[in-house]
């Protein structure tokens, strides 16, 4: 069987404030494979987001971190800071929820894009803005010439995580982190977003992790589903066999909502055509 690119074992994150400890995190376990994607379900507070985070050294001082993460022989939580720099956005690139946030307002989106190769890559000034123009153009965004001289608040939130998701795969990276790529967007938007998504899955070899709250993109994308509850795995498999032998009663709470909420929509829809006729 291929060996996963990605592989977690039972990571714990707890949260330390003044004497209090709380632990958030409960002995999550799970693998990523190149070509695959891996989609991890749960609302808010779930600890899907965190879990990724922790593994990435992104949070601060308050929480500590225990368990395995291994990517290429090294672990990732054993790895210093100056090490896990190395490896963000070069090898393992992360895709946030709201693009806004992910941009720095006072600077130009060509100065940004810059500075982020210039930062991975020994590449000239004229060889960085032709690569900037190549990756706007490959998300189908016109006029890059001029998005690059742009302000990020110049440009709509579906632009800009176009642009987000463009840099991040011109990085090349072994695995691509999606959390909630489509929540803070329009819905026709968010539609798009998810075409490009399936896109690089099919033409990329990129091992990729998808988190979502919404059990129809899970389904539109994730090879695996791994389900999560109060900081712990309450259910994995294919979609499929989520909807049909959810273990946990959590789960299966969600399928409910989902196929109750497309009852509803599909009722709708028939009365309507009805009234058409």
């Amino acid at each position: 069987m291929t060996e996963p690119v990605l592989s977690v074992r039972n990571l714990h994150v707890a949260f330390h404030y003044k004497k209090r400890v709380q632990e958030i995190i409960r002995g999550v376990d799970f693998d990523v494979y190149t070509g695959k994607c891996l989609g991890i379900l749960g609302e808010s507070g779930s600890g899907k987001s965190m879990s990724l985070k922790a593994v990435m050294g992104l949070l601060d001082q308050s929480f500590s971190v225990r368990g395995e993460a291994v990517y290429q022989g090294e672990d990732l939580i054993r790895t210093g800071r100056e090490g896990l720099r190395r490896i963000r956005g070069r090898r393992i690139a992360m895709i946030l929820q709201n693009p806004m946030t992910c941009f720095d307002p006072l600077y130009r989106i060509g100065h940004q894009m810059a500075e982020t190769y210039g930062e991975h890559f020994e590449m000239g000034k004229e060889e960085i803005h032709a690569r900037s123009i190549e990756v706007l153009r490959s998300m189908q965004i016109r006029g890059a010439e001029e998005v690059l001289k742009k302000y990020p608040h110049q440009l709509s939130g579906g632009m800009l995580q176009r642009i987000m998701i463009g840099l991040a795969m011109s990085m090349e990276p072994d695995i691509l982190i999606a959390d909630e790529p489509t929540t803070a967007i329009d819905a026709i938007t968010q539609y798009e977003i998810m075409k490009e998504f399936v896109r690089i899955k099919g033409e990329a070899r990129t091992a990729m992790v998808f988190i979502s709250h919404d059990l129809g993109v899970i389904a539109e994308i994730a090879d695996q589903v791994l389900v999560m509850n109060q900081g712990r795995v309450a259910d994995r498999g294919t979609f499929r066999e989520i909807m049909e032998h959810a273990q946990d009663p959590y789960t299966r709470l969600l399928v409910e909502k989902k196929r109750a909420v497309m009852a509803r929509y599909r009722e709708a829809l028939a009365g309507r055509r009805m009234n058409l006729i």
